[in-house]
């Protein structure tokens, strides 16, 4: 089967795409990772920074939340995570929409006829 040099443009602009894919991904790997955000709870009462790796590197109490009652204390730290964990996976989602600006070679996502 002979390949028509159209065919093999078309393979090489794949392949720039692929590769021009995988660089964006791989840089937004590198920016979460770097990343750092502050999940709260309770009114900031309680803090936690997190990093884009989902490792909390400090948490920080009010001194006042320390009078109340243990599963309390415990609610709030939870509430905190979440809210940490919520900021990295929109950050995340922010940064991944951008790979959608990638356009394929035309045609390359039509359904066969």
């Amino acid at each position: 089967m002979n390949k028509s040099s159209n065919d093999k443009i078309g393979l090489n602009e794949i392949m720039k795409r692929a590769q021009e894919m995988q660089k964006k991904l791989q840089d937004i790997q590198k920016q979460v990772a770097e990343m750092e955000v502050t999940g709260q709870s309770g009114g900031g009462v309680v803090k936690i920074v997190m990093t884009g790796q989902h490792y909390a590197k400090k948490v920080t109490l009010d001194p006042n939340l320390l009078k109340e009652e243990k599963s309390i204390i415990e609610d709030l730290i939870a509430a905190a995570i979440n809210d940490a964990t919520d900021k990295i996976e929109r950050n995340l989602r922010d940064k991944m929409g951008g790979l959608a600006g990638i356009k394929l070679p035309e045609g390359l996502g039509d359904l066969p006829k």
